[in-house]
């Protein structure tokens, strides 16, 4: 059985506090899992979430600044030490190499797994197969940063009012599915297009382009509003969102499900960050995020 699920591991921002960790976050996709910005202290968040090193096939990072980096050594090392059996691959920006490198070795261990790096140097797609399409976008802040984005590709569903007219049952109906056509009766004739799910990860940005791209269509999209909409000059100063901001995004991108997280220790309320995203207009699904929440990818929306 397929599980698409987005596990919170941390949602302060530079500073921690006593009940939000540095960040930290893993989607699950199928039979893969991807680490998105491993901050401090991921490795005991992993595994208060019962998230393995074993769960671990990518490893994203959106830019190098501590609180979406610094715990990458521990991740790495723990990934070596468990001997997980399948490489892992890991994208970061071009220009955060050196630090990557220091981070990577930053004591000394055993290497028992291959890790791949593919840095990452500007828009574009760094991996496609079945399971999904991944892409990035430039972001806008104050050093390089870069923000992901999957996409499962397009199918189609099985109506079964259209395979009873048709005749099509049984075996024959995986037979269509397969190759297209059952004699005169072509897949179009007993389907509909199915959109396959959109996920996307905007983190230390401003308004910008790339965090209108990559949140297009999306069905789950996990975006930073670290201020409130009062501080919204102190957020473009420093290269951040509001909630307000990050909501508007998501309502002109059409997103079916807002997760806000990366939250500035400043606040002491967190439902102040749901009700300045709906006072934006967003209208779907809304989640403020806590360390270890569990959130599920929504289940796909048919044409």
């Amino acid at each position: 059985m397929s599980v698409r699920e987005f596990v919170v591991l941390g949602t302060a921002s530079q500073v921690p506090t006593r009940h939000r960790n540095h960040n930290g976050y893993l989607l699950r996709w199928d039979g893969e899992g991807i680490l998105f910005d491993p901050g401090e202290g991921t490795q005991r968040q992993m595994l208060r979430a019962g998230v393995a090193a074993h769960d671990i096939n990518r490893i994203c990072i959106t830019h190098f600044h501590g609180d979406h980096s610094l715990g990458l050594a521990g991740v790495v090392q723990r990934i070596n030490l468990d001997q997980v059996p399948h490489p892992v691959t890991a994208h970061y920006p071009a220009s955060g190499q050196v630090f990557f490198d220091r981070l990577r070795y930053a004591t000394a261990y055993r290497e028992t797994v291959k890790l791949r790096e593919e840095p990452v140097a500007g828009d574009g797609v760094l991996a496609e197969g079945p399971p999904y399409r991944l892409e990035t976008r430039r972001l806008s802040h104050p050093v390089e940063s870069f923000g992901y984005r999957i996409t499962e590709p397009d199918g189609r569903r099985m109506v079964p009012e259209l395979l009873a007219r048709h005749g099509v049952k049984g075996p024959d109906v995986g037979r269509i599915q397969r190759e297209g056509r059952l004699g005169a009766v072509t897949l179009d004739d007993v389907s509909v297009p199915r959109p396959g799910q959109r996920f996307a990860f905007v983190m230390d940005t401003r308004l910008c382009s790339g965090a209108e791209e990559l949140a297009e269509g999306c069905d789950l999209l996990v975006i930073e509003s670290t201020f409130l909409d009062e501080d919204e000059r102190l957020a473009a100063d420093h290269g951040h969102l509001t909630a307000g901001q990050a909501a508007r995004v998501a309502r002109g991108a059409g997103v079916r499900h807002l997760v806000l997280t990366h939250f500035s220790q400043r606040y002491g309320d967190p439902g102040e960050f749901e009700r300045q995203a709906r006072a934006a207009g967003f209208e779907g699904e809304l989640t403020v995020a806590a360390d270890l929440a569990r959130i599920p990818v929504p289940r796909r929306a048919d044409a």
